[in-house]
């Protein structure tokens, strides 16, 4: 059963802590509300929107998955439930109207999809002697680590979430002379089980079945660069290297090409299996996503749930001013809304001997 996806409601808390004594923060969700420094702090409100827009910035290339997700921008004082809602498409009417006679009317059915919200965050405390001694701005150089590390963990908290899907295949097992096995399992794939042309397209197929929208125009697959490898070997004369596109701006973030109306984006990120939880022997199994619109739900970040946190020193239990810290904290989370709009592929690559480590 396809289904047309709305979003309704979306609630979660909008992060903002008080003040105390030397603590400071940039609050994210409203710069303008952003907490008040201490005299001799040393931060000026330029600074920490400097500080507050290079943590965003910075973070936002390591979302994506997120980039493909429906997103709505977080609410202040919402409560921690997000809601979405999707109705069921409508069967077909084929009963002839009868002259002079109101038919009886369809009702629509609708599926409410809810999820709590979590936060995550870290930071790193500097010393009084490394601010002292350090050749680099260190609080820039703090800022640009943590906002790849935020970049990296929201847009795994996507990607987990969509990963659980129901929907998979399992690239078979190709010979040296063509002929082909099928695989039915995750512990049966073995380095000759690779991503070919004709998984794509019949994953392609699979989707168009269910009357997965597109992404403007074409479904999206976003694929490990190993198995991308693989793959643009088997696509010679076929693939479609984005340097050949007619409208450069159209890019997505991170695609590499376009094979049978999928645009491929690569991403380190893209799920991996090992060992018990990998293919056959323990080899490393490669999960390519392919995914049409509307295919899950996600709260949106930029200006709503992530906060660069800069406390000074002598903050907290440091009465000789040694220790200062940079940190982030963001409000997350993701849900699978339409499972049909979404096929997860797995294969093993080239390079599956090599990969030690789940990510």
């Amino acid at each position: 059963m396809a289904f047309n996806f709305e979003s309704v409601d979306l609630q979660l808390f909008a992060a903002g802590d008080a003040v105390h004594g030397t603590e400071a923060f940039v609050n994210a969700n409203d710069p303008a509300k952003s907490a008040s420094y201490t005299e001799g702090s040393g931060l000026s409100a330029e600074m920490k929107t400097f500080y507050d827009k290079t943590l965003i910035e910075l973070a936002g290339p390591s979302l994506v998955f997120d980039q493909f997700a429906q997103k709505r921008p977080i609410p202040k004082n919402g409560g921690k439930t997000i809601e979405f809602r999707k109705f069921n498409a409508l069967p077909k009417a084929l009963t002839p109207i009868t002259e002079g006679v109101t038919p009886t009317a369809s009702k629509l059915t609708v599926v409410p999809v809810t999820a709590t919200v979590d936060q995550y965050g870290d930071y790193v405390e500097l010393t009084d002697m490394i601010e002292l001694t350090s050749v680099d701005p260190i609080v820039v150089e703090a800022t640009k680590q943590l906002a790849d590390q935020a970049g990296r963990t929201i847009d795994t908290v996507v990607r987990n979430q969509i990963m659980g899907g129901t929907n998979v295949n399992y690239c078979p097992l190709v010979a040296a002379d063509g002929t082909e096995t099928e695989i039915t399992s995750r512990k049966a794939l073995t380095d000759g089980c690779k991503l070919r042309v004709r998984d794509v397209f019949r994953a392609a197929a699979q989707l168009k079945a269910m009357n997965a929208p597109t992404i403007d125009g074409a479904y999206v697959a976003v694929i490990h660069p190993y198995v991308a490898f693989d793959l643009m070997q088997d696509a010679k004369g076929q693939w479609v290297d984005i340097q050949k596109y007619a409208d450069p701006s159209a890019i997505l973030k991170g695609e590499i090409g376009t094979l049978g109306g999928v645009r491929f984006v690569q991403s380190t990120e893209a799920k991996i299996y090992v060992g018990e939880e990998g293919g056959k022997d323990g080899a490393a199994v490669f999960c390519t996503l392919f995914i049409g619109a509307n295919a899950y739900g996600s709260t949106d970040i930029a200006g709503g749930g992530i906060e660069h946190i800069v406390k000074q020193k002598g903050y907290g239990n440091d009465p000789l001013n040694q220790r200062s810290s940079v940190g982030w904290k963001a409000t997350k989370v993701a849900k699978r809304l339409v499972e049909e709009y979404m096929l997860r592929v797995e294969s093993c690559s080239s390079f599956s001997a090599s990969v030690l480590e789940a990510n």
